[in-house]
């Protein structure tokens, strides 16, 4: 019986309980969490150019499609920010052509200014 103590005593003193806390590696876990979030928000940031759109000194227009929904236009001058919504409808009343508008396959519209 003598011998199964001191067995005990010196596993007793050899058990680090920082090394065998089961929390720690949760909280490792969280951590590396919040860096990836916060990396991915800054790629997403500069992948969009948002930080073109926060600047009060810049003049932007972004044009949105989304599925089965009609498209707007966005438009940005110093910090009023308009959205107008494009429509099928008809137009009425006086005016001349300016120019055509080409939609290409890979989705980007070119302006052809007429004479």
């Amino acid at each position: 019986m003598r011998y199964l103590k001191k067995r005990r005593r010196v596993l007793g003193k050899d058990i680090d309980l920082h090394k065998e806390d089961p929390m720690s590696g949760v909280a490792n876990l969280f951590d590396v969490g919040l860096v990836f979030i916060v990396g991915l928000i800054g790629a997403l940031i500069s992948a969009f150019s948002l930080l073109d759109f926060l600047s009060p000194e810049t003049e932007i227009t972004m044009v949105r499609k989304k599925e089965n929904a009609p498209m707007e236009v966005v438009t940005k001058k110093g910090k009023q920010i308009k959205v107008e919504k494009v429509t099928d409808r008809k137009l009425q009343g006086e005016g001349t052509r300016l120019g055509t508008a080409y939609k290409l396959r890979d989705g980007r519209v070119i302006y052809v200014p007429g004479n």
